[in-house]
């Protein structure tokens, strides 16, 4: 659609409510924690503009990176890092700035900082500082995702973030039988040179019917969202050579039946009955691989649970 729908000035109402921000609160000796983009440059928020420019320094993940965004929405506030490698630092430098009365923007290269970004040590250091801590809510690849495959209802609303997967095929694969034995929806990132090997392990731990969602380049001009059985991924992240760019998110819908509640005490039961008449004659650790083997459940929570039987008997 190339219709140019906006008049030569601005519309008053965005006038109006430009007018609305700047008489809102805008508190000193605060941390504002700032969503940005996360590929379309017209999703950062009037609010988050607002923060942005008020703010006496914005600390960002890449300073170059976010040079791009400021530059763009005409936002000239002096910029500080505040990245993995020096995010404790970069915490006790906003911190003292908050207690000498300023206002600090927190930002990440895209999205929400804190969330599978830098930022949490930060937002923690403020609030032990007693602090005040104000988030603006903005892009969220998760959410956008969510919102675009229709995998939560309000019959089905759960879901879980998992971040980002294991970079090992072997850590990977323990790392999604741990995840998908709760009853819901898993959402992680990936990135485009493991989608494949990711998509292979999907298929080892899950099986070919569960479903899974592919969103990528999400909010830019290529972004593409597709949902389908395992058994059909590979063939579909292989059909398109762009496929292998742009980052993922991933998510692997809840199982199509979901088990009971007297189901899932019946199946605890029996897995506990297996693990007693093992720990009669082997130790915890092979007990927990005999019982994986015959019950296809994953070694590292037949492990935790066969110490815990363990304890009670001792």
């Amino acid at each position: 659609m190339n219709e140019n729908i906006l008049p030569d000035g601005l519309p008053a109402s965005w006038d109006r409510v430009s007018e609305r921000m700047e008489v809102q609160l805008w508190p000193t000796h605060a941390l504002y924690v700032v969503a940005t983009p996360i590929g379309n440059l017209g999703d950062l928020s009037l609010r988050a503009w607002h923060a942005l420019s008020r703010a006496d320094v914005i600390a960002a993940e890449d300073t170059r990176a976010s040079k791009s965004l400021l530059d763009a929405w005409g936002i000239a506030t002096p910029l500080i890092t505040a990245h993995r490698h020096n995010e404790r630092s970069a915490a006790a430098d906003i911190v003292e700035r908050l207690q000498t009365g300023q206002r600090v923007a927190l930002i990440s290269d895209a999205g929400s900082p804190a969330v599978s970004d830098p930022g949490g040590l930060v937002v923690q250091a403020v609030r032990h500082a007693g602090l005040r801590v104000v988030p603006l809510p903005g892009a969220s690849a998760l959410i956008s995702a969510l919102m675009a495959t229709g995998v939560t209802t309000d019959a089905t609303p759960g879901f879980v973030f998992a971040g980002f997967a294991p970079t090992k095929s072997t850590a990977r694969q323990r790392w999604l039988r741990q995840w998908t034995l709760l009853a819901a929806a898993v959402v992680f990132y990936e990135a485009p040179h493991r989608i494949v090997a990711s998509a292979n392990d999907l298929l080892a731990v899950l099986g070919p019917t569960r479903q899974v969602s592919f969103a990528r380049e999400l909010t830019k001009r290529f972004e593409e969202i597709a949902s389908m059985p395992l058994s059909e991924a590979q063939a579909w992240l292989a059909s398109d050579a762009h496929r292998e760019q742009g980052e993922y998110v991933v998510i692997i819908h809840p199982p199509a039946a979901m088990p009971t509640e007297e189901e899932l005490l019946e199946d605890s039961a029996s897995v506990d009955a297996w693990l007693e008449a093992l720990l009669e004659t082997m130790s915890v650790r092979d007990a927990a691989r005999v019982a994986a083997k015959a019950t296809g459940q994953a070694r590292d929570t037949l492990y935790a649970r066969a110490l815990g039987l363990k304890a009670l008997k001792s």
